[in-house]
């Protein structure tokens, strides 16, 4: 079996003007370079949509805006990274953050959605929201309104053997706790993951 190597990353960066820069990755150097273009073209949209969520139709002016992203897991042919924007408006009370992952199953040459990496007809939602609601307590990590489950496609990356499910700020805590991020062990999901899928990858102990 040939060995998966990681994908080579560069960075690139857009500016508008002082206070106001964003980078995002690049990937470069695969031999499928169809899988390559649809990649990164898929991470400038996403990038751009940032923007856009962060600009909107905001009626204030932004005085600060930082675009960055983390490579998450670059191994067994998984690619997973998160994109972030931080944007400051002229008199707000505090600066907002989104964050964005992607994560590309390279074998399959396709983005994954948080299905995608379990058994079909596995209760992937609840198995998830109950590890969650564990956590949730255990961290002791205060609410708003209470935590039912997550999204059938709720925003995860991957990250070795850990399947991370987050939340936006305020979508179940207050602004204070940021956004509140859900460690998962591959080996707690076993039976539920799709073996061929990034995750089933991730549990193999080689």
């Amino acid at each position: 079996m040939p060995i998966a190597l990681p994908v080579n990353i560069e960075t690139v960066k857009i500016s508008g003007g002082p206070n106001k820069t964003v980078f995002y990755p690049r990937v470069t150097g695969m031999e499928n370079q169809r899988l390559e273009r649809a990649m990164n073209e898929t991470i400038a949209y996403q990038t751009q949509q940032l923007i856009k969520q962060q600009v909107g139709n905001m009626p204030t002016t932004v005085t600060e805006m930082i675009g960055s992203y983390e490579i998450k897991n670059n191994q067994r042919q998984v690619l997973s990274l998160s994109l972030s924007n931080y944007t400051y408006h002229f008199h707000a009370a505090h600066g907002m953050t989104y964050i964005k992952s992607l994560t590309f199953d390279l074998k399959q040459g396709k983005l994954c959605q948080l299905k995608d990496l379990f058994k079909p007809g596995s209760d992937y939602v609840k198995r998830l929201s109950d590890l969650i609601r564990v956590q949730i307590k255990q961290r002791d990590i205060p609410l708003l309104d209470g935590f039912t489950a997550i999204q059938p496609n709720q925003d995860f990356y991957i990250a070795d053997k850990a399947l991370v499910i987050y939340f936006q700020l305020y979508e179940i805590t207050p602004y204070v706790v940021g956004l509140p991020m859900f460690p998962i062990s591959v080996f707690d999901l076993q039976d539920i993951i799709d073996e061929n899928g990034p995750l089933g990858r991730m549990a193999v102990n080689n």
